[in-house]
Formats: structure tokens, sequence, C-alpha cells
């Protein structure tokens, strides 16, 4: 048996915890939206505000830590703090408030503990299997290959589109169009660089991950509280995709909210993210998404645990 440990996940849109015990159980999986990344994509550094919300939540993951005896993890960063000019002081201070480890993942970390942690407990089949994970700064692909595994992260997120091109509210046919241009230009550098996304479609498995394929996964279930078991590998058709698109941009983020499932804090933002799924769909030729519940938390607490 080894040491429970913890590892917590500074996200562009939320900040999420994970303990697992000493026999690799969970014991704690917590999510917080304290949106990070606000303001990044201009300023090129982290917002005092999004600061003070961040560290309010890893002082009240700590304060888990401790219940559960956690005292070895990794804190990890990601888009958002990779952007930031600051990020030596963000890592600096995550540090002395969690007492874990704090570094920033380069987008192929990112995209391999995502990887490792959303196929661990898979069904076997035939297919080559992508996950993709859409955060709020960027997304990633990574494809499974017989001999690699092979990423790329976009500078897309639910987050980033929203604040260039998609805005908050009803989603107008202009903004819509500049979100599509956007959009399509970092689809078109991915399959440039990884020549590999073109050879697999239409006959890949998709795996989505992340607060965007969860959100829209307990809405279409249509359960106003989060349930685990029913949400993870929940299956969504492009149809039931390019519904809730359309559906989610034609109302403003409070009569988002109305939806059983929307959670506080992606309302405004959980249109861009759906129209990024919807449109890596297209381009892969694929016909549905399964969602997963296990992502990067279970990828990097199984490579903890495993050293």
């Amino acid at each position: 048996m080894t040491e429970p440990v913890a590892v917590i996940d500074c996200g562009s849109n939320s900040t999420r915890l994970l303990i697992v015990d000493g026999d690799g159980t969970t014991v704690a999986r917590e999510m917080r939206v304290t949106r990070l990344s606000e303001g990044v994509d201009v300023a090129h550094a982290l917002a005092a505000p999004a600061l003070e919300r961040t560290w309010t939540v890893l002082e009240e993951y700590h304060e888990q830590m401790v219940r559960h005896g956690a005292r070895d993890g990794l804190v990890v960063a990601t888009s958002a703090v990779r952007d930031a000019s600051n990020r030596a002081h963000f890592l600096e201070r995550a540090h002395a408030i969690t007492g874990l480890e704090a570094r920033v993942l380069s987008g192929d970390e990112e995209a391999a503990f995502t990887y490792a942690g959303a196929t661990a407990d898979l069904e076997p089949d035939a297919r080559p299997t992508m996950v993709l994970d859409i955060g709020g700064g960027s997304t990633e692909m990574a494809l499974g290959l017989a001999t690699a595994l092979v990423s790329f992260s976009m500078q897309l997120g639910c987050v980033r589109v929203t604040e260039r091109t998609l805005g908050p509210g009803v989603v107008t046919p202009a903004r819509e169009r500049a979100a599509r241009v956007m959009i399509d230009g970092e689809l078109d550098r991915a399959f440039a660089a990884q020549p590999d996304f073109a050879t697999v479609r239409s006959r890949v498995r998709l795996v989505g991950v992340a607060g965007t394929v969860a959100t829209l996964a307990q809405m279409d279930v249509g359960i106003e509280y989060y349930e685990r078991d029913v949400v993870h590998h929940h299956r969504l058709s492009l149809d039931v995709v390019r519904t809730w698109r359309q559906r989610l941009a034609s109302e403003g983020p409070e009569a988002r909210m109305k939806h059983p499932g929307m959670v506080r804090g992606r309302e405004d933002v959980l249109p861009a993210g759906v129209l990024v799924l919807e449109m890596v769909m297209e381009r892969l030729g694929v016909d549905e998404v399964l969602s997963s519940e296990n992502d990067i938390l279970d990828g990097v607490a199984a490579s903890r645990r495993a050293r």
C-alpha cells in the first residue's frame, strides 16, 4: 500500500481536486468554477480577482488533503498559466498553500495524462481512440496509435472562443461566423501538424472529457444534480450536439441556467465549447462522442502512484 495521493488541476475555467487512497480508491473528487483564465487572452497575465478565487479554492482543497492524510501529489496548471507572464508567482503561491509540487504542463504532457486517465476503463474497441479535452483556454486532441500517442494542443477553449468571438449572450450570425473561422483555423493547424488525424477520419472512437462534454451530457440526460455514474460514458450523437448548440446559442446566460444539468459558471461559455465539439466531430467524420469523467486528474494520480 502507498500513501494517499492528491492531484489538483488548475484549469482555465475550473479548479479540481482528486484524492486517492493507498489502494488507488477515490476518496474525494471536487470541482469549483474559478475562471482563472479571465482576461489572460488580452492581458497575458493572471488577473488579481481570478487569482484570489483560485487561492480560496486551493485553501479549501488543502483542508481536505489534511483530513485524508494526503501529503504527496501534484498541482498541475495548463493553458491559462502557460500563457501568463506571472505564472511563476502563481506556482509559488499554489505550492505554499497546498504543500505540493506545482508545475505547468506542456500541451503534450496534458494530452498524455488526459489520454491515460480517459482510456483506463474503456471497453476494447478495434478502432483507434482519440481523446478530446475541451478546456477553457486550449483544446487537446490525443490519438492513440499502435506505436505512439499523437497529440496537438489548439489555442481553442470555451473561455478563449467566448472572449474573442462568440460573446456570452445570444449568439448573432456574425459572431458565429467569426467563431467558426477561428475554430476552423486551429483545426487546419492541428491536421497539418499531425497528418495521422486525417488518416483515421470516420473510423475513430472519440472520447470527450472536461466541463463542456460533462455538462452537455448532464443536460442531455436531464438530471439537475451531478451523478457521476449517469454522466460517465454517456453517448452524445452529433445531431444531439448540434441541437444543443443551436438551442444554447439562441438564449442568454440566465435562460441557459434553467436547463436541468447546467452548471453555474458555465452558462456564458458553454455555447463556445459545444461549437468546438461539433466542429471537431464534423472534421473527424464521427457521429458520436463518448463522455468520460476520468481525465487528467486520474492520469496524473496513476503516474504518481507508479513512481
